[in-house]
């Protein structure tokens, strides 16, 4: 017979979603979530914590991606660069007006080429946007005007440091602690599924970092973390 949940673990996935949403949320190495499930008596050593966050992180991923709702009409796409196994590497980050992050993508280059792949990826997933902001990369512009579907969205370049613009900038800060908590990225394949559930799960709790009053943001919590036992009951 055909075993119809093919994941057999001896923890159980209540364990297994809480680890894996503990690296992923918090700048924490697979030892110090070790120490920390260790601490309430779960004894697991950190290579099986790896072999959980790869083997369900993509699944995890797409849960949260398919439960997420229509973001904001108003694109703002940056790229920054990063160290991929002593290479250098393009990390492209697309966001809302609202900061949500609609999807990044860890490219080699920083060029035409890349720009394109990236917004057509970008509109693969999300509908057509109004308005793109992007820094003066010249590449953006290029890639914007080989799309027919972008022709006429209204593209408006400003300098990175610009305060329209510091809504993407917010979220490379949490893209950048991850990484000096991994002493950088090993594998390009590894990095791009490990930054896809941290931006995903960074807009699961995007409400309980806002300025609201502790009960607000006591409620938004409890929603977050209903939706996420709610994505690892799907997975399992």
């Amino acid at each position: 017979m055909t075993e119809p949940k093919p994941y057999r673990h001896r923890f159980p996935m209540t364990i297994i979603q809480h680890a894996v949403w503990l690296y992923h949320r918090f700048p924490l190495s697979y030892r110090d979530v070790q120490e920390l499930l260790y601490q309430r008596g779960i004894q697991v050593s950190h290579e099986t914590l790896r072999e959980w966050c790869i083997k369900f992180g993509s699944l995890f991923a797409d849960e949260l991606r398919y439960r997420e709702p229509r973001r904001g009409p108003r694109w703002y796409l940056d790229e920054i660069c990063t160290t991929v196994d002593g290479l250098r590497h393009w990390l492209w980050r697309a966001t809302d007006e609202h900061g949500f992050v609609l999807d990044i993508l860890l490219q080699q280059h920083r060029d035409r080429g890349a720009a394109k792949t990236f917004l057509t990826r970008l509109l693969g997933e999300h509908d057509v946007p109004e308005v793109i902001h992007t820094d003066q990369l010249r590449s953006y512009g290029a890639a914007i005007r080989e799309i027919p579907s972008l022709a006429d969205v209204d593209h408006q370049q400003v300098i990175s440091t610009a305060r329209c613009n510091n809504v993407i900038k917010q979220e490379h800060r949490s893209t950048r602690r991850q990484e000096r908590s991994q002493q950088g990225f090993k594998r390009r394949k590894r990095a791009q599924e490990f930054l896809e559930l941290h931006a995903r799960i960074t807009n699961l709790h995007h409400h309980s970092r806002t300025s609201v009053s502790a009960s607000t943001r006591r409620k938004n919590q409890r929603q977050a973390f209903q939706t996420w036992s709610a994505v690892a009951a799907g997975v399992a």
